[in-house]
């Protein structure tokens, strides 16, 4: 019996843990890219749909896809919460599939994960939990907000900007500098006006490093369309100078006199005004609920890849490719090729990399978990070798009439080892084999607990309302080897004191 408990134990646990990891994989592979492609150099991946369309020739890949990922404040009633989102290209069939899968239909059937392209979003069961909680209620059809986080930046230089004075008194020494050089500086030559190469690189410098600063954005668009009316010039010529035509002239020094006429309490409330489109949230309709778990890394929320770039504020630009394959699991060989193909200006992480830590930590907890139940089988061999010792006390006397009668050592020993392997035999086939009908009958079984209010895997931590579960053949014979050969050993121990016992003491005994 307490063979066949050890051995149920671990079959059963192994067998929960192996469908945890299978199906955290299916749930992972639903929806993040099996190979994720991102561009080495600054800012976001330029001309993304030429290398897409590069990579979809590739061998085993089946799709390449836009790839968006960041975090929004989602705002329910005044309750503010951080949480990460997910782009989700609709024309991506594979994607779309993926994340139908994991909808919860049974506690929300009308979900739904048809995205389109307007503000819709498909929010994780987590969320709905936690501010089912806090007592604010959602469900499919209802109306969130959503603050994007890329827009503080932008408000906090717009106000910061406001509490300098105009760049012709906060840059006094360059701006009069620049445009001093530049009024004294001009040469006419008919239609044309000529402008010294070194003074034109004086004050376009300037100028563009005044750009760069704090300043206000009416005041920076004035001193681009400056600097593109220098722009226009040709040169620099063989004479060291460049030469304007009237319009381009015309142009700087007009971009000059607004600058040194600008109102600063009109260009502040310009700026304010503008940044109620960065301020104002995006409302959106939650489409559907899928069921989120604990134990998987999910965003908190799937958009359309579009309201994705805009809350990103990433324009009509990716942070990466996305590229999914017919079988993930050679996402390894399929990246090495994609690195020979796509060259150095391109890194590739596979689904592996990205979640190696996570998987770590499932691998460490099976291991933690063999090494913690393997306990109770060898607690059951010593158990064996405790009542083994008791028998061989016990038939003492017979021992000693066997050995009086010619019985050998060994044959002695092979009396014990031999009941010993049967217990072991015994004991490990019952044990697989009622952990096998415990993990076909886990569903019910989880019924009964949850009836006596006792639920140790919730569905709302899990994300399974039935226990996964992967019964692994090879897993289980190795299990059941393990416990035949400690009980095994365990019976060779008084097997062998039995062995060396006097046959004349015992008899005399008799």
């Amino acid at each position: 019996m307490g063979v066949m408990l050890g051995v149920l134990v671990l079959v059963v646990v192994m067998a929960i843990y192996a469908g945890l990891e299978r199906d955290v994989k299916s749930r992972l592979l639903g929806f993040t890219p099996h190979i994720l492609l991102q561009h080495l150099g600054p800012g976001p991946a330029p001309a993304w749909q030429d290398t897409a369309a590069i990579t979809k020739k590739l061998p085993q890949i089946r799709s390449a896809s836009a790839y968006v990922e960041d975090n929004v404040i989602l705002d329910v009633n005044s309750q503010q919460s951080p949480v990460s989102f997910w782009g989700v290209d609709t024309t991506d069939a594979n994607q779309v599939a993926g994340i139908t899968r994991m909808l919860d239909l049974k506690n929300h059937p009308t979900s739904s994960a048809d995205l389109g392209i307007d503000d819709r979003v498909i929010i994780s069961s987590v969320l709905i939990d936690n501010y089912r909680k806090s007592g604010v209620p959602l469900d499919v059809g209802d109306t969130i907000r959503l603050y994007s986080t890329r827009n503080f930046e932008e408000v906090m230089r717009a106000y910061k900007a406001t509490e300098r004075p105009p760049i012709r008194e906060s840059y006094a020494d360059e701006w009069r500098t620049a445009t001093q050089t530049l009024r004294q500086a001009w040469t006419a030559s008919g239609e044309k006006f000529i402008l010294p190469a070194k003074a034109y690189r004086e004050v376009y410098s300037a100028l563009d490093a005044i750009r760069m600063e704090a300043i206000r954005q009416p005041e920076r668009d004035l001193i681009e369309t400056l600097l593109k009316a220098m722009d226009r010039s040709e040169g620099p010529t063989a004479e060291e100078t460049f030469i304007f035509d009237a319009e381009a002239k015309a142009s700087t020094e007009d971009a000059i006199t607004q600058l040194q006429t600008t109102d600063a309490e009109k260009m502040d409330g310009d700026t304010l005004k503008g940044l109620k489109v960065l301020v104002l949230p995006k409302e959106v309709t939650i489409i559907g609920i899928y069921q989120a778990s604990q134990m998987t890394v999910t965003p908190g929320l799937f958009l359309p890849l579009p309201l994705a770039q805009d809350l990103a504020g990433l324009g009509d630009a990716v942070q990466g490719i996305a590229l999914r394959m017919d079988d993930p699991y050679q996402a390894e060989q399929a990246a090495a090729m994609a690195s020979k193909t796509l060259g150095p200006d391109w890194s590739l992480l596979t689904w592996g990399q990205r979640y190696q830590d996570f998987f770590a930590l499932i691998n460490q907890q099976r291991v933690m978990m063999y090494f913690a139940l393997s306990f109770i089988v060898l607690v059951s061999a010593f158990s064996m070798m405790a009542v083994m010792f008791t028998v061989t006390l016990q038939k003492r006397r017979e021992i000693g009439v066997m050995k009086a009668l010619g019985a050998a050592p060994n044959q002695i020993v092979r009396v014990f080892l031999y009941q010993g392997m049967i217990l072991g035999v015994l004991g490990a086939i019952l044990g697989v084999g009622l952990g096998r009908l415990v993990i076909h009958f886990r569903g019910p079984i989880q019924l009964v607990f949850r009836s006596l209010g006792f639920d140790p895997f919730a569905a709302n931590f899990t994300g399974f309302t039935v226990l996964p579960a992967y019964n692994d053949p090879v897993e289980q014979v190795i299990i059941a080897f393990m416990a035949f050969v400690l009980c095994s050993l365990a019976a060779l121990v008084p097997a062998f004191f039995a062995a060396r016992s006097d046959a004349a003491k015992s008899l005399r005994n008799l």
